[in-house]
């Protein structure tokens, strides 16, 4: 079983920063490929993010290509999200997840979840 405990979110105005980190325990970190993923009100849980388990390959929505970046270290077993130009329609909860498996995009072949953590972007 892995534990996933996200940090970090907050409220920010619109072109703003946040750096999100989700620190992993109970598990072997390096065998799990993991992800962002995020909920506005009212709207499904959508994939933002992930980094394969061992090539460290990344790939992003469409929404948020070259504003965020996923990273993960191994030695603090800690995947990271860095939020650049933030707009209101980033405006969500964030939720860390991982899988023992490749990367994928989709919400219902993650395994683990955490808690999630809220950033709201104020314009």
């Amino acid at each position: 079983q892995v534990q996933l405990v996200e940090s970090g979110g907050g409220l920010v105005q619109a072109g703003g920063s946040l750096r999100l980190s989700c620190a992993a325990s109970g598990g072997t970190f390096g065998r799990y490929t993991m992800g962002w993923f995020r909920q506005a009100p009212g709207k499904e849980r959508e994939f933002v993010a992930r980094i394969n388990r061992y090539s460290g390959n990344t790939y992003y929505s469409e929404s948020v290509k070259g504003r965020f970046t996923i990273s993960r270290d191994y030695a603090k077993s800690t995947v990271y999200l860095q939020m650049n130009s933030l707009n209101p329609e980033d405006t969500a909860g964030y939720y860390c997840a991982a899988r023992e498996g490749a990367g994928t995009t989709s919400v219902s072949e993650y395994d683990y979840w955490g808690q999630g953590t809220q950033v709201t972007v104020s314009s």
